[in-house]
């Protein structure tokens, strides 16, 4: 949790309650419901909480802003982005049902009243978001064919809405198609931990 402060210092009382109660929720449910490799486990904070939190290094969503988390798994990113923006409302779904039973007990034990868990499918939705986030569920021409409808063209926050795609590796002949568009920023610039030194974040504009 030092960790956490020394990279967000400005985090609430209630925020860091929050993630301390983090992987102790995330340990009871795993032994019940397997989301989380037990070697990932092992290091949950760094490969799961703040690797989720590289999204609020990169922008401050305003109050009122709606994100979609898709192919959440056991609610990440979604889950700590929730915790760190409690004035955004987050709806996470993957189609999965014992993980989203994880995602739905771990956010009604932490009291998080801005975040929505569904099974379903992504196809599926109607509603639509300002900004798009996943972690590594699939490459870039499938998530852009399942989500460009999902997003809204009108946005309020200081960055155009879009994607905001947690990947690693080399991504070039993946993203191609928006060689001109896209901002990749490695994590390794905000964590220092070797974990980050492969990660990367990708925002693509709509």
């Amino acid at each position: 949790m030092h960790t956490l402060q020394s990279y967000f210092p400005n985090l609430d009382a209630k925020a860091l309650d929050r993630f301390a109660q983090l992987e102790e929720l995330y340990r009871f449910w795993n032994a019940q419901i397997n989301v989380i490799s037990r070697k990932d486990m092992d290091s949950f904070f760094t490969h799961h909480v703040l690797h989720s939190l590289a999204i609020a290094q990169y922008i401050r969503f305003k109050p009122g802003t709606t994100v979609l988390d898709v192919g959440t798994g056991g609610g990440f990113p979604g889950i700590p982005l929730a915790i760190f923006f409690p004035e955004t409302k987050f709806h996470l779904v993957d189609s999965i049902g014992k993980k989203i039973k994880v995602v739905q007990e771990v956010t009604t034990a932490l009291g998080l009243e801005n975040v929505i868990a569904e099974q379903k499918r992504v196809e599926e939705l109607h509603t639509q978001y300002d900004f798009v986030v996943s972690r590594a569920v699939a490459q870039w021409s499938e998530l852009k064919r399942w989500t460009q409808k999902s997003i809204k063209r009108q946005g309020q926050n200081a960055l155009p809405n879009g994607w905001l795609l947690l990947k690693g590796g080399d991504l070039n002949e993946e993203l191609a198609d928006v060689r001109k568009k896209k901002i990749e920023t490695d994590l390794s610039t905000w964590f220092k931990d070797q974990f980050f030194e492969t990660k990367k974040l990708i925002y693509i504009p709509l």
